[in-house]
């Protein structure tokens, strides 16, 4: 099962590097350590773990969320809109209807994060972290 989720983080890596070409991003995996320095720790003791310690399947379920949100038009958090008067959200649309879960994780980090860094972190971003964090709690449990 570990090597499973394993394998997906790996793809997904391979994946965003072939479609990013020959760009040159300017991202980095400290790129908050100055204006949001307990993003990580946010995310990944805080809320992560005690959503997969209640939930095993909920790794999974993050993973899942994340994946979907990236397959048609990026790793956008559009997944994460709600629906409006004029506009159907990815949330709810029929491709993703009791497909995906863990939208209460996700707006309780989204909560906690903003509480410790207001307007700093993205969505995107968030869903991002949550995602690789997800897998690495699922695999170092036994």
């Amino acid at each position: 099962m570990a090597s499973f989720f394993a394998f997906l983080v790996v793809a997904i890596t391979i994946l965003g590097l072939l479609i990013q070409g020959s760009s040159h991003p300017q991202l980095s995996p400290d790129f908050y350590s100055d204006t949001c320095p307990d993003l990580l720790p946010i995310i990944q003791q805080h809320q992560v773990q005690l959503a997969v310690a209640e939930e095993r399947r909920m790794g999974a379920s993050l993973l899942r969320l994340f994946f979907h949100d990236c397959f048609v038009n990026g790793c956008d958090a559009s997944v994460l809109l709600d629906d409006t008067m004029t506009f159907t959200g990815e949330k709810n649309a029929a491709s993703n209807k009791n497909s995906i879960r863990g939208f209460e994780v996700i707006d309780a980090i989204k909560a906690a994060v903003e509480e410790a860094c207001p307007g700093v972190v993205s969505c995107a971003d968030i869903l991002t972290i949550t995602a690789r964090d997800s897998v690495v709690e699922v695999s170092s449990q036994k």
